[in-house]
């Protein structure tokens, strides 16, 4: 089964390979109390990749390792510059499926190789403070790399090539400040940062074919770009591609069950179909209308779990609210019950969609979209009109609905009504999100008008579902010979923030109509 390592380390540029590579005294760092030499290790590492090394560009690593004390298979995601979490599987001969399983929507279905291989000799030192804590590991890393497959020598490149390195790694729960320390007097003593990334991107760069030695090369793997929106049609695709990244980027977190992972996924499934919909002047909706019904697949299935735990949350916190007086029966009991056996099984299911042909056809179908995207003739036109009058469209409908829902009386037209314009209301959002880079201040203004005007109507679409499981729940209490007091109280508190959000929608609106849109 494979755990998890936040790893928090900085790389430094060391002499040529062969020669010396003194340290400083690091007991002048502050904090530190003493350098113990743990000696030096052997490490045999083979880097695994897709031949066209989709891994690489994304900047993931995914290695078998042997030597010292951490053997087995590393699989490293980036958090941020220098902080990766590191997921680790025992020692086997073939890539653990946990570990694919997280790249999954990286590889799709191309098979993983060995592409590189690094033994290194790592001569390691502690950092411990005065009461012998570890502070921080640093060690003297003499690397030679070998390309095992997609880098023969074609004059450009060797298959190997040696170099020493620095690295230093922050201890569990360490203060990342610390690092700050240790690179002041490294720096003191002629030590600077490394310009690649990691081990693996190095070995990538100055053993690739038809490529010149590092420094002289394009852009290292992770480092791409795109060209600066000008039309419409650019604007909508930089949104569009933001999207379909930010799902790829996800699905290892989702798999992971990282907090807030699948509501984020979600969000970026949504804002997608959003933008095909309200930019269809700008991209063929004969092409993306498929694919958008595909995305409501997929937000459909990531929000069978999520759904739950946020009705779940605000029941659990109401009752928590209650005063113990008003709290007949063993309520908490049963809304845990009734909790599990709703939520029962959403998980599994969820990775099954993960691991299933249609999501990757989902993918594979974003991918070519932005590829060779089905732009109309509105796409070359200036951003300032196309795309401005889409959001104007956008925020109409909402206008409208927003009308029709206060002409009604309170009940379930109206609730049904006031959950029309929040969906419409966050369209409107996304569209404007998009619009931002080339409207500015316009456009992000009303993206926090309609952030706030779909914060009011969520909160009563909420309730409206909180009352709806409130009845189910004493329903079930009744049937059981328990009391179902507590369920009413609460519905009537429910009945009161709807009421309280239904009071307050006029005035809500009236503030964001005077803006005037974009």
């Amino acid at each position: 089964m494979a755990d998890t390592k936040r790893e928090i380390e900085r790389k430094y540029e060391g002499p040529p390979a062969g020669g010396d590579a003194p340290l400083p005294d690091l007991t002048g760092v502050p904090g530190v109390s003493g350098v113990i030499d743990k000696g030096v290790a052997e490490l045999d590492a083979t880097y695994y990749d897709t031949a066209d090394q989709r891994l690489a560009t994304a900047s993931l690593t995914l290695r078998r390792r042997t030597g010292g004390d951490d053997a087995g298979w590393h699989l490293k995601l980036p958090v941020s510059e220098g902080v990766r979490d590191e997921i680790r599987a025992p020692l086997s001969d073939t890539v653990p499926e946990d570990l694919t399983a997280l790249v999954r929507s990286r590889i799709r279905e191309a098979e993983l190789v060995p592409v590189v291989r690094l033994r290194s000799a790592r001569d390691i030192r502690h950092l411990v403070d005065a009461s012998g804590d570890l502070l921080a590991e640093v060690s003297v890393d003499r690397v030679r790399a070998e390309r095992l497959s997609g880098g023969e020598d074609t004059g450009r490149g060797t298959g190997t090539v040696e170099w020493t390195e620095i690295e230093v790694e922050l201890a569990d729960d360490g203060d990342p400040a610390f690092l700050d320390k240790v690179e002041k007097k490294l720096r003191k003593a002629g030590v600077n940062r490394s310009s690649s990334p990691s081990k693996l991107a190095r070995a990538l760069a100055e053993t690739a074919p038809q490529r010149k030695k590092r420094g002289e090369a394009g852009p290292e793997p992770g480092n791409g770009t795109q060209p600066t929106p000008v039309s419409a049609g650019d604007h909508v695709l930089a949104y569009l591609r933001a999207q379909r990244d930010a799902i790829i980027e996800l699905d290892p977190a989702v798999r992971r069950d990282v907090y807030d992972s699948v509501h984020r996924m979600r969000v970026a499934t949504r804002r997608l179909r959003s933008a095909f919909r309200s930019y269809g002047k700008v991209l063929d909706r004969t092409v993306t209308d498929p694919i958008g019904d595909e995305l409501k697949w997929l937000a459909a299935e990531l929000g069978v779990g999520r759904d739950q735990e946020v009705l779940t949350e605000r029941l659990t916190t109401a009752l928590d609210d209650l005063p113990p007086t008003l709290v007949m029966g063993p309520v908490h009991t049963r809304l845990s019950t009734w909790a599990g056996a709703r939520g029962s099984g959403s998980r599994q299911r969820l990775l099954a969609v993960l691991d299933g042909q249609r999501y990757l056809d989902l993918l594979t179908a974003l991918d070519a979209l932005l590829a060779d995207p089905p732009l109309l003739k509105a796409a070359s036109k200036a951003p300032e009109k196309e795309i401005a009058k889409a959001v104007r469209k956008d925020f109409t409908k909402v206008s409208d609905l927003i009308g029709q829902a206060l002409d009604l009386p309170p009940g379930v037209d109206r609730d049904l009504a006031m959950h029309e314009a929040r969906k419409k209301a966050k369209r409107t959002r996304y569209a404007a999100e998009a619009a931002t880079p080339a409207l500015g201040e316009p456009a992000a203004d009303l993206v926090k008008s309609m952030k706030s005007l779909q914060t009011l109507l969520g909160d009563h679409q909420d309730s409206v579902m909180a009352r709806e499981a409130l009845r189910e729940l004493a329903g079930l209490a009744y049937a059981a010979g328990e009391s179902s007091f507590t369920y009413g109280v609460l519905h009537g508190r429910e009945e009161q923030r709807a009421a309280a959000a239904e009071a307050a929608l006029p005035g809500e609106w009236e503030s964001i109509a005077g803006q005037g849109g974009v």
